[in-house]
């Protein structure tokens, strides 16, 4: 390999930046790929930015289930593989269907080719848009009493960091999980145990959060974005556990409460 330089599509984002550590440490050339240098609403900034890279880490924004999403997957994976990438890495979501048909897309290039694909991030309550209500201290989704089994974004750049840098991973498909099932009220529970602080999870229609994720400042696409994929993903289909962080790394997956103890300076008002 003549070429080590590394692309990170969404390298400010909680992936993406974490693997970007992962490899300046070990010592990798990495090219960040973020607005405006690459936007994925932007198809022209998409060719330079492959050019002289070995392997990408793909993360699409805002998520693989949304419209428009699998074509842009499509030409994306095209424009790099003709470029001279050999190596690609998806960040999927479990069990949504568009994701699963992008997953194709990027396992069938002629590459080595790996996907990463994720329950719902613990750091969705600490680094995403969830940490205002956390702060507030009511949670508010339309999740019912489902069970989700949170997985750690530390462990998802672990494996991701391991699939770009390594051999043995092409063509495999790792599904991450944390390793317990936790209910949105049990994950609240959870956070208030670490925190000392009262934390409620409360069930709401999607109507009733599409209207307070709007009048929060989330985009209204973005917001009814969040509800049918929400709708599609929390409907009991995740309810089970699965071990690609062990099939990956070797190890087990980080459990939640742990993840909440060193979160809890975040969480602090």
């Amino acid at each position: 390999m003549t070429n080590n330089t590394t692309l990170v599509l969404g390298s400010n984002g909680k992936t993406g930046r974490r693997v970007v550590q992962r490899l300046e440490a070990l010592g990798h050339d990495v090219r960040k790929g973020s607005r405006p240098a690459f936007d994925w609403a932007d198809d022209t900034t998409w060719p330079a930015i492959v050019q002289d890279v070995h392997a990408v880490y793909i993360t699409y924004y805002p998520d693989l289930a949304f419209p428009g999403a699998l074509d842009r997957i499509r030409v994306f994976t095209d424009i790099a593989v003709k470029a001279g990438v050999r190596r690609l890495v998806l960040l999927s979501g479990r069990n949504e269907e568009l994701a699963q048909e992008a997953e194709q897309v990027v396992l069938n290039a002629g590459v080595d080719a790996t996907v990463v694909r994720c329950s719902w991030f613990m750091q969705n309550f600490d680094e995403g848009w969830l940490l205002d209500p956390v702060m507030s201290g009511t949670i508010a989704l339309p999740a019912g009493d489902v069970t989700e089994p949170f997985v750690d974004v530390e462990d998802i750049a672990d494996v991701a960091t391991a699939a770009l840098t390594q051999d043995g991973h092409a063509g495999k498909v790792y599904e991450l999980t944390g390793p317990r099932l936790l209910s949105f009220a049990e994950a609240a529970a959870e956070i208030s145990r670490a925190t000392g602080r009262e934390i409620a999870y409360v069930p709401v229609t999607p109507e009733e959060f599409a209207a307070g994720a709007i009048e929060a400042g989330l985009p209204e696409e973005e917001a009814h974005g969040l509800n049918a994929l929400f709708a599609e993903v929390l409907d009991g289909r995740n309810e089970s556990l699965a071990d690609g962080v062990r099939q990956a790394l070797g190890r087990p997956a980080r459990d939640f409460a742990e993840y909440a103890r060193q979160a809890a300076p975040a969480w602090q008002v």
